[in-house]
């Protein structure tokens, strides 16, 4: 009988050696950072055992270092409910990745509790506490603002989707063609970066009357290794993106002013969500002529890849209401996954839209007179009546430009009103309420005829074209 099962005894052990010198390898490159290589033995350890915390813990990590979020997120959470102390740890990240702050800063403070528990030092961890707060903070204080179009396109050609005017200044690639400098409108000002043997900083200089003047280091500028410099019409505010402790991912961007009194820019202040991911986030650029910014992010895009996002600067900042709105809602709103979420001014993308059109597919010729700007599709943006080639198209457009003009004035009405009402008696507010209430009525139900009327123009003119082939 000895001798019938010593072979399957054998079988057995060997199996299990083999399994442990798998494991060991596949531990031997999680704790190297080879996680591609550890994540497929991982992977068939917690196949074959479900429920054991180490393993979920291994191959969850694995994921997370891959990129992939969501498979990494339930094996993560198994082996954390088991009290794997390092499952807190990728747990808070990965819930910081995906905009879940308060779930990040709970599984932060549980792994510096076991960390303590175990008498481990807790200084990274820590810091990476500090950083999810902050990214908490944020996200409360997400920014409502209307972004009306995005781009995805090559990382080194990005500066190629900014269609700016003239009166905004010119962003160009410097001499290495790595870093971007920024010239004023009146070609006098350029801001650009210098390397140093600490890291970048920025620095600015004076045309002269045939050379550039000595340049002079900016003052007041934190982070670490500031890049993509704009400075604002007003000749104030500036805008560039640096890393460091104060990023909510590796470059952020952020707002800064000039001080004259001291020579220098005061503290700068991080632009917030929805400029601002756990990725990398620069160029923000403002061009008041056509009430227009910019900006560009390589948040969930390939490598290689970026996206340029443009959208309608705000006058003064306002943010969503964070205890009166839908936590979807808002995390749509600062991550920008649906641009359209950000649409809740109709006017303001109608007018944005039109805008944006004109610099992309506007013709150049200055002179060619135009009328106005309207999109008929992707390709095509009218500016004159004769553009039109179906007689229909041209009617409904000519009603269509009326209800505008309607729309326009009704709006200019109310809003005098509005100012009246602000500074009038209580009694008298209360004989304003009924006529400004009817007003509202009516604009809104002039915004939805111009909507309509807007699609049937469109339709009536590409109809057309399909008939004159």
């Amino acid at each position: 009988m000895k001798k019938k099962y010593l072979p399957l005894l054998l079988a057995f052990f060997c199996a299990g050696t083999a399994t442990a010198q798998t494991l060991t390898q596949a531990r031997r490159w999680f704790e190297n950072g080879e996680f591609e290589k550890a994540r497929p033995v991982f992977r068939k350890l917690v196949k074959q055992a479900p429920s054991n915390a180490n393993y979920n813990f291994w191959y969850g990590a694995c994921c997370y270092e891959g990129g992939d979020l969501e498979e990494a997120r339930p094996y993560l959470e198994k082996s954390a409910a088991r009290k794997v102390i390092n499952a807190y740890l990728y747990l808070g990240r990965l819930y910081c990745d995906t905009y879940r702050f308060d779930e990040a800063v709970e599984n932060m403070e549980q792994h510096i509790y076991w960390l303590e528990k175990k008498d481990r030092n807790t200084e990274a961890a820590e810091r990476e506490l500090a950083h999810c707060r902050m990214a908490a903070r944020m996200f409360r204080a997400t920014e409502k603002v209307v972004v009306v179009d995005s781009f995805v396109v090559s990382k080194p050609d990005f500066l190629s989707a900014y269609k700016l005017s003239k009166d905004a200044g010119e962003i160009v690639a410097d001499e290495s063609g790595k870093n971007v400098q920024f010239v004023n409108e009146l070609g006098n000002k350029k801001i650009y970066v210098v390397p140093g043997e600490q890291g970048s900083a920025l620095w600015s200089s004076f045309r002269l009357i045939d050379k550039w003047g000595d340049p002079e280091k900016l003052r007041g500028i934190e982070g670490q290794n500031p890049d993509y410099p704009f400075l604002a019409a007003d000749g104030i505010t500036l805008y560039y993106a640096a890393e460091g402790e104060e990023s909510l991912g590796k470059y952020d961007i952020f707002v800064t002013r000039y001080d004259s009194d001291s020579n220098e820019y005061l503290r700068p202040d991080n632009m917030g969500m929805p400029f601002n991911s756990p990725y990398n986030d620069y160029m923000y650029v403002v061009d008041d002529y056509n009430n227009l910014g910019w900006f560009v992010s390589d948040r969930y895009q390939p490598e290689g890849k970026v996206c340029v996002y443009v959208f309608v600067p705000n006058a003064s900042k306002e943010v969503y209401d964070y205890e009166n709105t839908d936590p979807e809602k808002l995390a749509a709103a600062a991550t920008l996954k649906e641009i359209r979420t950000t649409w809740t001014d109709e006017d303001k993308v109608r007018i944005a839209k039109q805008t944006l059109a004109q610099l992309m597919y506007g013709d150049n010729d200055a002179k060619r007179r135009k009328d106005f700007v309207f999109v008929v599709n992707d390709n095509t943006v009218y500016d004159q009546l004769s553009d039109f080639s179906s007689k229909k198209a041209r009617e409904q457009y000519q009603q269509l430009a009326q209800k505008n003009k309607d729309l326009e004035d009704l709006q200019g009405t109310l809003q005098r009103l509005r100012e009246k009402y602000a500074a009038a008696p209580e009694a008298t507010r209360q004989q304003m309420t009924p006529g400004m209430r009817d007003m509202e009525r009516r604009i809104e139900g002039l915004r939805k005829e111009v909507a309509s009327l807007e699609v049937k123009v469109r339709n009536t003119e590409i109809q057309s074209w399909g008939r004159s082939k």
